[in-house]
């Protein structure tokens, strides 16, 4: 399927692991031109190398910390000057950690919410002027499934994801006239670097992948590659009439309607 994305210029953060660099990829092999944002720099442009040289896409390396104080604009302004505009942007940088209510850390949360729910808010307030103004873009935020399915030992990442849900209808109503159109994905258990480092500083590993494959129907971990596909989707001209909604990409494993 032509997903009819060839030549739009794509922002995506998080970009140098995971699911970033798989959505960065199969971005790039649908034609489109592809700023790579994520913190560690070494990793990131050996990324937008590697990409660049399966796709003859250009692929454009932007080191920084979303969480420093004017960061994100400049950024995003470093994207434009590179790829000449943005028409699409994906929000994946962020993580939350695991907690409870016995292990609180408001820090935590305030860092968390910072990087990931503020960040996502920058980010789509510093591309949406020029894509309304052409009338066309795409925003997919990747958020997580806890944001509809609380869980008592993901108390941060249920409440954060809970704002970007909310963020993700609000800018899908508000934008929605202007032809750009704003998503969400929830993955559930993927294996990613991220989540390999969780398992592996789980006090028994085998069991922490045990426990969350429990509550997925398909009975394995999905790939950032899944999750991907979904994504580019979205921010193609195929999905021109999906505004405001939230894909789980989960195995099944989401119970609320």
């Amino acid at each position: 399927m032509d997903l009819m994305i060839h030549g739009k210029r794509a922002l995506v953060t998080g970009a140098s692991l995971g699911i970033g660099r798989a959505v960065a990829a199969e971005l790039a092999r649908e034609g489109c031109d592809v700023a790579l944002v994520a913190r560690d720099a070494a990793r990131l442009r050996a990324a937008a190398d590697e990409i660049a040289a399966a796709t003859n896409r250009t692929v454009v390396a932007l080191p920084g910390d979303i969480k420093e104080r004017g960061r994100v604009p400049a950024l995003v302004e470093a994207a434009r000057a590179a790829l000449g505009g943005i028409d699409i942007l994906v929000n994946n940088a962020g993580s939350t950690p695991h907690d409870g209510i016995a292990a609180l850390d408001v820090e935590g949360w305030r860092a968390s919410a910072e990087l990931k729910l503020y960040g996502y808010a920058r980010f789509a307030q510093a591309v949406l002027p020029p894509m309304r103004a052409r009338k066309w873009g795409r925003i997919v935020n990747v958020i997580g499934r806890s944001g509809h399915q609380p869980r008592p030992i993901y108390l941060a990442g249920g409440a954060i994801n809970a704002g970007l849900l909310n963020l993700t209808k609000a800018l899908a109503e508000d934008c929605a006239r202007d032809n750009v159109l704003v998503t969400g994905v929830n993955p559930g258990p993927i294996d990613t670097p991220r989540w390999q480092a969780l398992r592996a500083g789980a006090t028994e590993p085998a069991d922490y992948d045990r426990r969350a494959l429990a509550s997925v129907p398909l009975g394995r971990l999905g790939t950032a590659e899944e999750v991907a596909a979904v994504v580019v989707f979205l921010c193609s001209e195929r999905a021109s009439y999906v505004a405001g909604e939230i894909v789980n990409v989960d195995g099944g494993g989401t119970r609320c309607i």
